[in-house]
């Protein structure tokens, strides 16, 4: 890599705000705020709005809309369409 073109790349701490979890992994972000991490050490935490934690995919509490009767409900509503 062409040196000092690119940001720096170390250890962050990312926190869910939404589920209280917190995991440590490496990233170009930083932040002025800190956290102590369980190995002693200190890192800067960013926080997150959602995580795998607490997104709702990864969850399984997402839910499923019904799509297979959009298409009839609109003919319906508003006639078939006539042949050309």
């Amino acid at each position: 890599m062409k040196p000092g073109i690119h940001p720096a790349y170390g250890p962050v701490v990312f926190r869910d705000r939404a589920a209280g979890h917190a995991f440590l992994t490496r990233s170009t972000m930083t932040s002025d705020k800190t956290i102590e991490w369980e190995d002693g050490n200190t890192y800067p935490v960013v926080d997150v709005e959602i995580s795998n934690v607490s997104h709702p995919f990864y969850t399984g509490t997402a839910r499923v809309l019904d799509t297979a009767g959009r298409v009839e409900r609109f003919e319906r509503r508003y006639g078939t369409r006539e042949a050309r």
